[in-house]
C-alpha cells in the first residue's frame, strides 16, 4: 500500500464561466472563484481542479486554446490567478490546472502559421493531408458530429479536427511539437500549480496512414490509446511530471480496467489515474449518449466492481458521477423531486466510500440538478446544438431531440452555480451567459449552510469520514449481493477493520438481509441519511426510500 496525498484527496472541479461572477457581466471568473475560497475550505477539499482560463476564442468553452500561457480576458488577469492560487495555498488547498493538447484553437499562433503554406516551418504542427477524390483524405467523424476533416482553400488541404472544426488536432509524432508542450508545462508548474488534468489525452497519438474505418464507425480503432500513446506519456514523464510532486488525472475515452493499469499503473511511469467513462454510457443506446435507455442497478453495481477489483494493487482509481459534459448526478441516477435531499445523500455516499479520489462536479453538493429550458435557443453547448441541427435534417421531431438534451446535454452542468435566493441566483448581479436553473430559490449554498440536515453538511461529514478513517482511502473493496437490483452494497476491509456500506438506490422500501456473520458482529453506525433504530433486527433491515447507511464492524 503505497501512500500518496493524491489518493487521500477530495477534489473540487470549478467550471469558471459558470461558478461566480465578480463583476457583473454575466460570466464567472478568477476573482468570483477567489471570493469562494472560504465556502470550498468549508466544505474541506482538499484540491480544485480548475477547468481551463487560457485565452481562448471559446468555441468549445475554453477547450479551444489560443494562447497556453495566457489568462482569458473575460476570467480576468494572470495576477488575478497568482492570486487565486496563492489563496488555496494559503488555505492548505491545491491547484491542478485543465491540459489540452490533443488540439488547440485555430486562432493560436501555430496554426495561423501552419495555415499559411505547405512549406511553413508550423505546417507539421498539425495533421494536413490532401482530399481523396474530392472528399476528406478519410471518413472519421467527429465527436461534434460531421466528418473529422476541414477544407482550407488557401494550400488545397484538410486539416484533421476531432472536436469543433476550430480545434485542429496537434501531429503529436512531431518532436518540436511534444517539446513545446512540456514546456508550457513545466512554465505552470514553475509557477506553483499541483498537477494537471489532461483533456482527451488518450487521443494523442494516431494511427500512420491515418487509414479509413472498417466498418463506417467514426475512426475511434485508429486514434482512440493510439500505437506510440503510452511511449508519449512515459517521455512527458520523464521530461516533466517526474520532477514535481505533483496530482495527474487523464480523461480517457472508451478505456477498459486494463487499459487503465497501463496508463495509472504504479510501475508505469505515467499517469496517477484516469477518467473512465464506462459507468457514463450505462443509459445510451447503441447509437450513442443521445439514444437515452433505462439503466439497471446490477449493470451498475457490476461496472463500479470491476474497476475496483481490477485496479486494486495495481492503478488508481478516480470516483465521480458528474462533471461539466455530463448531466446532474442527482437527475440522472437519484431522484430530483420530493426525494431530492435523501438520494442526493445517497449517491454522495458511494462516491466517498468507494476505493479511489471522489470528484466534486461544483453545486452537486448542494444538489443541484438538470435544467429544462423550454427552446433549443437557450441551450449554447456546441455538441449539443451540433445533434440538434444534424437529428432535425434526420427527420426526428423538435420534442424528441429535447427530451436527449434535457437527459444527456451538457448544459445541465453548465447553468449558473445557485448561491443564494436572489435574483440570478447570486451568481451575478447581470444578464448570466446561460440561464439560472429555475430552482435556485429551493436549492442553493445559502439555504444549505442554515439547514444541519442539508445535502451540504451531510457531503462535509462524508469528507471528514474520509480524512479520518485510512480504511475508506486505503481498503480493499468487495461486493454482496451481486443480483439484488434495488440494494447495493458492499464490505471494504483494511487489515482488521472493516465497514459495511448498503444503499437502496430506488424510492421504493428495501428489504435486505444480511450474513449470519454480519448479521452479528458488534456495529458502529459512522454516517446515514436517515435516523437509524439500534433495535433494528440486524439480520433483515428494512431501507427507506434512498437509503444510505455505512456501519463501522468491530
Amino acid at each position: 500500500m503505497v501512500k500518496k496525498w493524491w489518493k487521500e484527496s477530495v477534489v473540487y472541479q470549478i467550471y469558471p464561466r459558470s461558478f461566480m461572477d465578480s463583476n457583473g457581466d454575466g460570466i464567472g471568473d478568477l476573482r468570483g472563484i477567489i471570493s469562494k475560497l472560504d465556502y470550498l475550505k468549508l466544505l474541506g477539499v482538499d484540491v480544485v481542479w480548475l477547468c481551463p482560463v487560457y485565452e481562448s476564442p471559446n468555441d468549445d468553452n475554453g477547450y479551444d486554446i489560443s494562447d497556453y500561457q495566457g489568462v482569458m480576458g473575460e476570467f480576468g488577469t494572470m495576477a488575478d490567478w497568482e492570486e487565486l492560487l496563492a489563496g488555496l495555498h494559503e488555505r492548505g488547498m491545491k491547484l491542478i490546472m485543465d491540459l489540452v493538447v490533443n488540439h488547440s484553437s485555430d486562432e493560436h499562433a501555430w496554426f495561423v502559421e501552419s495555415r499559411k503554406s505547405k512549406d511553413n516551418a508550423y505546417r507539421d504542427y498539425y495533421i494536413w493531408r490532401p482530399g481523396k477524390e474530392g472528399r476528406e483524405p478519410n471518413d472519421w467523424l467527429s465527436f461534434f458530429s460531421g466528418p473529422a476533416w476541414q477544407y482550407d482553400a488557401q494550400t488545397d488541404e484538410y486539416y484533421l479536427h476531432l472536436f469543433s472544426t476550430k480545434q485542429p488536432d496537434l501531429n503529436w509524432e512531431n518532436p518540436k511539437v511534444r517539446r513545446e508542450v512540456y514546456d508550457m508545462m513545466t512554465w505552470w508548474l514553475d509557477k506553483g500549480i499541483d498537477g494537471f488534468r489532461m483533456d482527451v489525452i488518450n487521443l494523442i497519438s494516431k494511427v500512420p496512414g491515418l487509414p479509413d474505418t472498417a466498418d463506417g464507425s467514426g475512426g475511434g480503432e485508429h486514434y482512440i490509446n493510439g500505437p506510440r500513446v503510452h511511449e508519449f506519456l512515459q517521455e512527458m514523464n520523464r521530461e516533466v511530471l517526474s520532477k514535481y510532486d505533483i496530482m495527474t488525472v487523464g480523461e480517457t475515452i472508451d478505456v477498459s480496467p486494463e487499459d487503465a493499469v497501463l496508463f495509472a499503473g504504479d510501475d508505469r511511469g505515467e499517469l496517477n489515474m484516469v477518467f473512465q467513462f464506462e459507468l457514463m454510457g450505462i443509459d445510451s443506446g447503441p447509437s450513442g449518449k443521445w439514444e437515452v435507455l433505462p439503466w439497471k442497478l446490477t449493470k451498475f453495481k457490476e461496472i463500479v466492481s470491476r474497476w475496483q477489483t481490477r485496479l486494486h494493487g495495481k492503478a488508481w482509481n478516480s470516483i465521480y458521477l458528474n462533471n461539466h459534459d455530463q448531466p446532474r448526478l442527482l437527475s440522472r441516477f437519484g431522484h430530483d423531486g420530493e426525494h431530492h435531499n435523501v438520494s442526493a445523500k445517497m449517491l454522495a455516499t458511494l462516491l466517498h466510500t468507494l476505493q479511489g479520489t471522489p470528484y466534486i462536479y461544483q453545486g452537486e453538493e448542494i444538489g443541484m440538478t438538470n435544467v429544462r429550458f423550454e427552446t433549443i435557443e437557450e441551450y449554447k453547448d456546441i455538441e449539443t446544438l451540433n445533434m440538434y441541427r444534424e437529428y432535425l435534417d434526420k427527420g426526428h421531431a423538435s420534442e424528441d431531440i429535447l427530451k436527449s438534451i434535457y437527459a444527456k446535454g451538457r448544459d445541465n452542468a453548465r447553468t449558473p452555480m445557485q448561491w443564494n435566493g436572489e435574483e440570478q441566483a447570486g451568481f451575478t448581479t447581470g444578464t448570466p451567459w446561460i440561464a439560472v436553473n429555475p430552482n435556485y430559490k429551493e436549492i442553493n449554498v445559502e439555504r444549505a449552510l442554515n439547514d444541519p440536515n442539508s445535502v451540504l453538511h451531510y457531503y462535509r461529514n462524508l469528507i471528514e469520514l474520509r480524512k479520518k478513517h485510512e480504511i475508506i482511502v486505503y481498503g480493499d473493496y468487495k461486493l454482496l449481493n451481486a443480483e439484488d437490483e434495488q440494494v447495493y452494497a458492499f464490505v471494504r476491509t483494511l487489515n482488521k477493520e472493516r465497514l459495511l456500506v448498503i444503499l437502496n438506490f430506488y424510492e421504493k422500501p428495501a428489504e435486505f438481509a444480511l450474513s449470519e456473520r454480519i448479521a452479528h458482529e458488534t456495529r458502529e453506525v459512522l454516517i446515514s441519511n436517515y435516523e437509524v433504530s439500534a433495535e433494528e433486527d440486524f439480520h433483515q433491515l428494512t431501507l427507506r426510500p434512498y437509503e444510505a447507511r455505512v456501519y463501522k464492524l468491530f
